[in-house]
């Protein structure tokens, strides 16, 4: 669809925006959104772009009354996207905290306040920036222009709901079976051992996973691919001849998951340690450029004059004060960390400290949120180096603590003192990345609020709402789901599961980074070998752009660091989406050139949405199910069938996979009629 420059509704139209029934609708989607993408993001270390199905579903309710309009949709899915926002800027550190042995349990209250203080400031981080970015020429902001066309083009009517619907039933009833009831299995398994080597495979069959892995397409499932032959199929019999099977281990599978766990774990870490390194230096000229365009867009505000509404954001005085007001609890934040007796230093060193680390997470944070915001604006939300901006920011804090603390570490034990120090710089880094999100994902939703003619200052209002609502929401759900599967390998309850653990894959690589930066501990030469294997795709992705392929790094560092069970299912996604494409080709390519272009515009669509849908409804029903678990203790809560069938659900699973894989194809076809 093309782009029109021109606004939906002109500055001179009186619509209402913020009425009581678009607040009510985002405040039920943010939470819905926000508990969807927490659970991605500590299953897999990634979340979908929520913007898209909270501007359809909004529509399709919105529609069932008597008046409404586009931009009320656009509040809704402005507040809503807030919700996916929190959940990635949280999930992506602060779990590091439990996997550190810094905290035994979420808690409520600090937990919240991390989220809260982060989203606001990535919020108000953006309003310098918005004029300047929107009007840059070179930058697309692919989600947001997507949002916009979809409302613009009747989208009333409620298009696509009924995508969302269907691949979300299939979601949440297949996550019912699998993690609930048990009569469906959530992988295979085959595993053996011939002598000192063990060898096998395994897949994977969770539905959020698979729709997942339409979603990042072809080329990162690809990669994760590659990551999971080094890791599993050469990995496995490799390092158990090299360092022998575990002691006190006999079951097949169970060997195999001891060896990821005490190796290969730590390859993924050091290829993830690369890509974030390379990342990061590729980002200096954007930084740059962000930077820029923030101080040129304050520069052209003119005091008094009268702006077009259209145009109007909030102003800077009442950023500078909100800016002033939330940093009183920042600072109270950061004491409750910094200034402790676990530190050895002195009470007014240690508030001294805090102060300065304020100062550090507001310059780095507005730093950090100006480059993710120029990257959504340049290549879209989904590829935004967040991760890349987390990494940096960890180590720029943790080096600053390091210094102040000086010769009173103990750097070569896991002391009280060291757990402290690495501790604050994870909360450091969780404020920060929660300002990057938020500024990455309200980018989009403003450039979709400029083509159809909202007002900005609602729209950032309307977003501080949602980084609310997700702050309050999102502890509770982080802590349901600590003590209904485990993260990371820590399991708060006795006889639980540790295949069932949630991973969270960035948080590990951040309590990974930060332990090794304050104890000097590391797997030193697992870590060297991944970074070899990032190396070796860096100096290999030159040589096969020319023939139209490339391995991103970061997604090649996840295909070795996850279980074989996780990566699987991303994997069959990425390829269903392929194989989608492909056979849409063939049967639009005898269409006119126009035509063509509508259905595959429409099927590409259709797939999205169906696979936006199943990510929602298996992550929701993951977060319902921990209710249960965690009220018993057990993930076995709602099993319907003894362990003595476990085989048998394990291929009816894959039964139900094909199935699914079949409708899902027939569906998107269907589409392109």
């Amino acid at each position: 669809m093309a782009v029109n420059d021109e606004p939906l509704f002109p500055s001179s139209a009186v619509v209402p925006e913020m009425t009581f029934k678009a607040m009510v609708l985002a405040v039920i989607l943010t939470i819905i959104l926000a508990a969807a993408n927490a659970f991605l993001a500590l299953k897999v270390g990634l979340t979908i772009a929520a913007s898209i199905p909270a501007a359809v579903i909004s529509m399709g309710v919105l529609h069932l009354f008597k008046r409404s309009n586009a931009l009320e949709s656009n509040l809704v899915q402005t507040s809503a996207s807030a919700g996916e926002a929190m959940a990635s800027g949280l999930m992506y550190s602060l779990p590091a905290l439990i996997i550190m042995h810094y905290w035994i349990g979420f808690h409520y209250w600090e937990t919240m306040l991390i989220g809260l203080v982060g989203g606001i400031l990535g919020v108000l981080f953006t309003v310098p920036l918005r004029k300047v970015l929107l009007t840059e020429r070179s930058l697309r902001f692919p989600e947001g222009t997507a949002i916009g066309n979809i409302l613009r083009v009747n989208a009333a009517k409620g298009v696509g709901l009924k995508e969302l619907l269907a691949g979300g039933a299939w979601g949440g009833v297949i996550a019912l079976c699998q993690t609930g009831f048990k009569v469906l299995g959530e992988a295979l398994q085959f595993w053996t051992v011939r002598g000192k080597i063990a060898f096998g495979l395994g897949c994977g069959f969770s539905p959020a996973l698979i729709g997942a892995g339409y979603i990042i397409g072809v080329n990162a499932a690809a990669t994760i691919l590659i990551g999971v032959v080094l890791a599993w199929v050469v990995g496995v019999p490799v390092l158990s001849l090299i360092y022998g099977l575990p002691a006190g281990i006999t079951d097949p599978s169970q060997i195999a998951w001891a060896l990821w766990k005490t190796q290969i774990r730590y390859i993924g870490v050091g290829t993830m340690m690369i890509g974030g390194i390379y990342a990061i230096i590729g980002l200096l000229k954007p930084i740059y450029i962000g930077i820029k365009a923030s101080m040129v867009a304050a520069s052209k505000l003119e005091a008094g004059s009268v702006i077009p509404r259209i145009e109007r954001d909030m102003p800077l005085k009442t950023v500078l004060y909100l800016l002033i007001a939330i940093s009183i609890p920042g600072y109270f934040l950061l004491a409750h960390f910094g200034v402790t007796d676990a530190l050895p230093i002195s009470l007014t060193s240690g508030r001294l400290m805090v102060f300065f680390c304020l100062i550090f997470i507001i310059i780095a944070g507005f730093f950090f949120s100006a480059v993710c915001a120029y990257f959504a604006g340049l290549i879209g939300s989904s590829s935004s180096p967040i991760s890349s901006m987390s990494l940096m920011s960890l180590i720029l804090s943790s080096l600053l603590i390091i210094l102040w603390l000086g010769s009173s570490l103990d750097f070569d034990a896991k002391s009280v003192h060291t757990l402290a120090g690495a501790g604050l710089a994870i909360v450091i880094t969780a404020v920060i990345c929660s300002a990057a999100a938020i500024s990455c994902d309200i980018m989009q939703d403003l450039k979709a609020g400029h083509m159809v003619g909202a007002t900005p200052w609602k729209q950032q209002l309307m977003m501080m709402i949602g980084v609310v609502v997700a702050s309050v929401t999102l502890p509770f759900v982080i802590d349901l789901l600590f003590n209904a599967y485990g993260i990371g390998g820590i399991l708060p309850h006795p006889g639980m599961d540790p295949n069932q653990t949630l991973l969270a894959p960035q948080a590990g690589l951040m309590a990974t980074v930060v332990e090794g930066l304050f104890t000097h501990e590391f797997n030193a030469t697992m870590l060297a070998v991944g970074m070899v294997f990032g190396l070796i795709a860096l100096l290999l992705n030159p040589f096969l752009r020319k023939k139209g392929f490339s391995i991103p790094i970061l997604p090649l560092g996840i295909g070795i660091y996850l279980p074989i069970s996780t990566t699987t299912p991303l994997i069959i996604g990425g390829f269903l989406s392929y194989y989608v494409k492909r056979a849409i080709d063939k049967r639009v390519k005898n269409d006119e050139p126009e035509l063509r272009a509508t259905k595959e515009y429409k099927a590409s669509q259709v797939g999205m949405l169906i696979s936006c849908g199943m990510v929602a409804g298996a992550s929701v029903m993951a977060v319902a199910l921990a209710i249960p678990f965690g009220i018993k203790g057990s993930a076995d809560a709602l099993r319907l069938i003894p362990d003595s069938y476990d085989t048998i659900a394990e291929w009816l699973s894959a039964a139900v996979t094909v199935i699914l894989i079949l409708w899902f194809r027939k569906r998107v076809l269907n589409s392109a009629r």
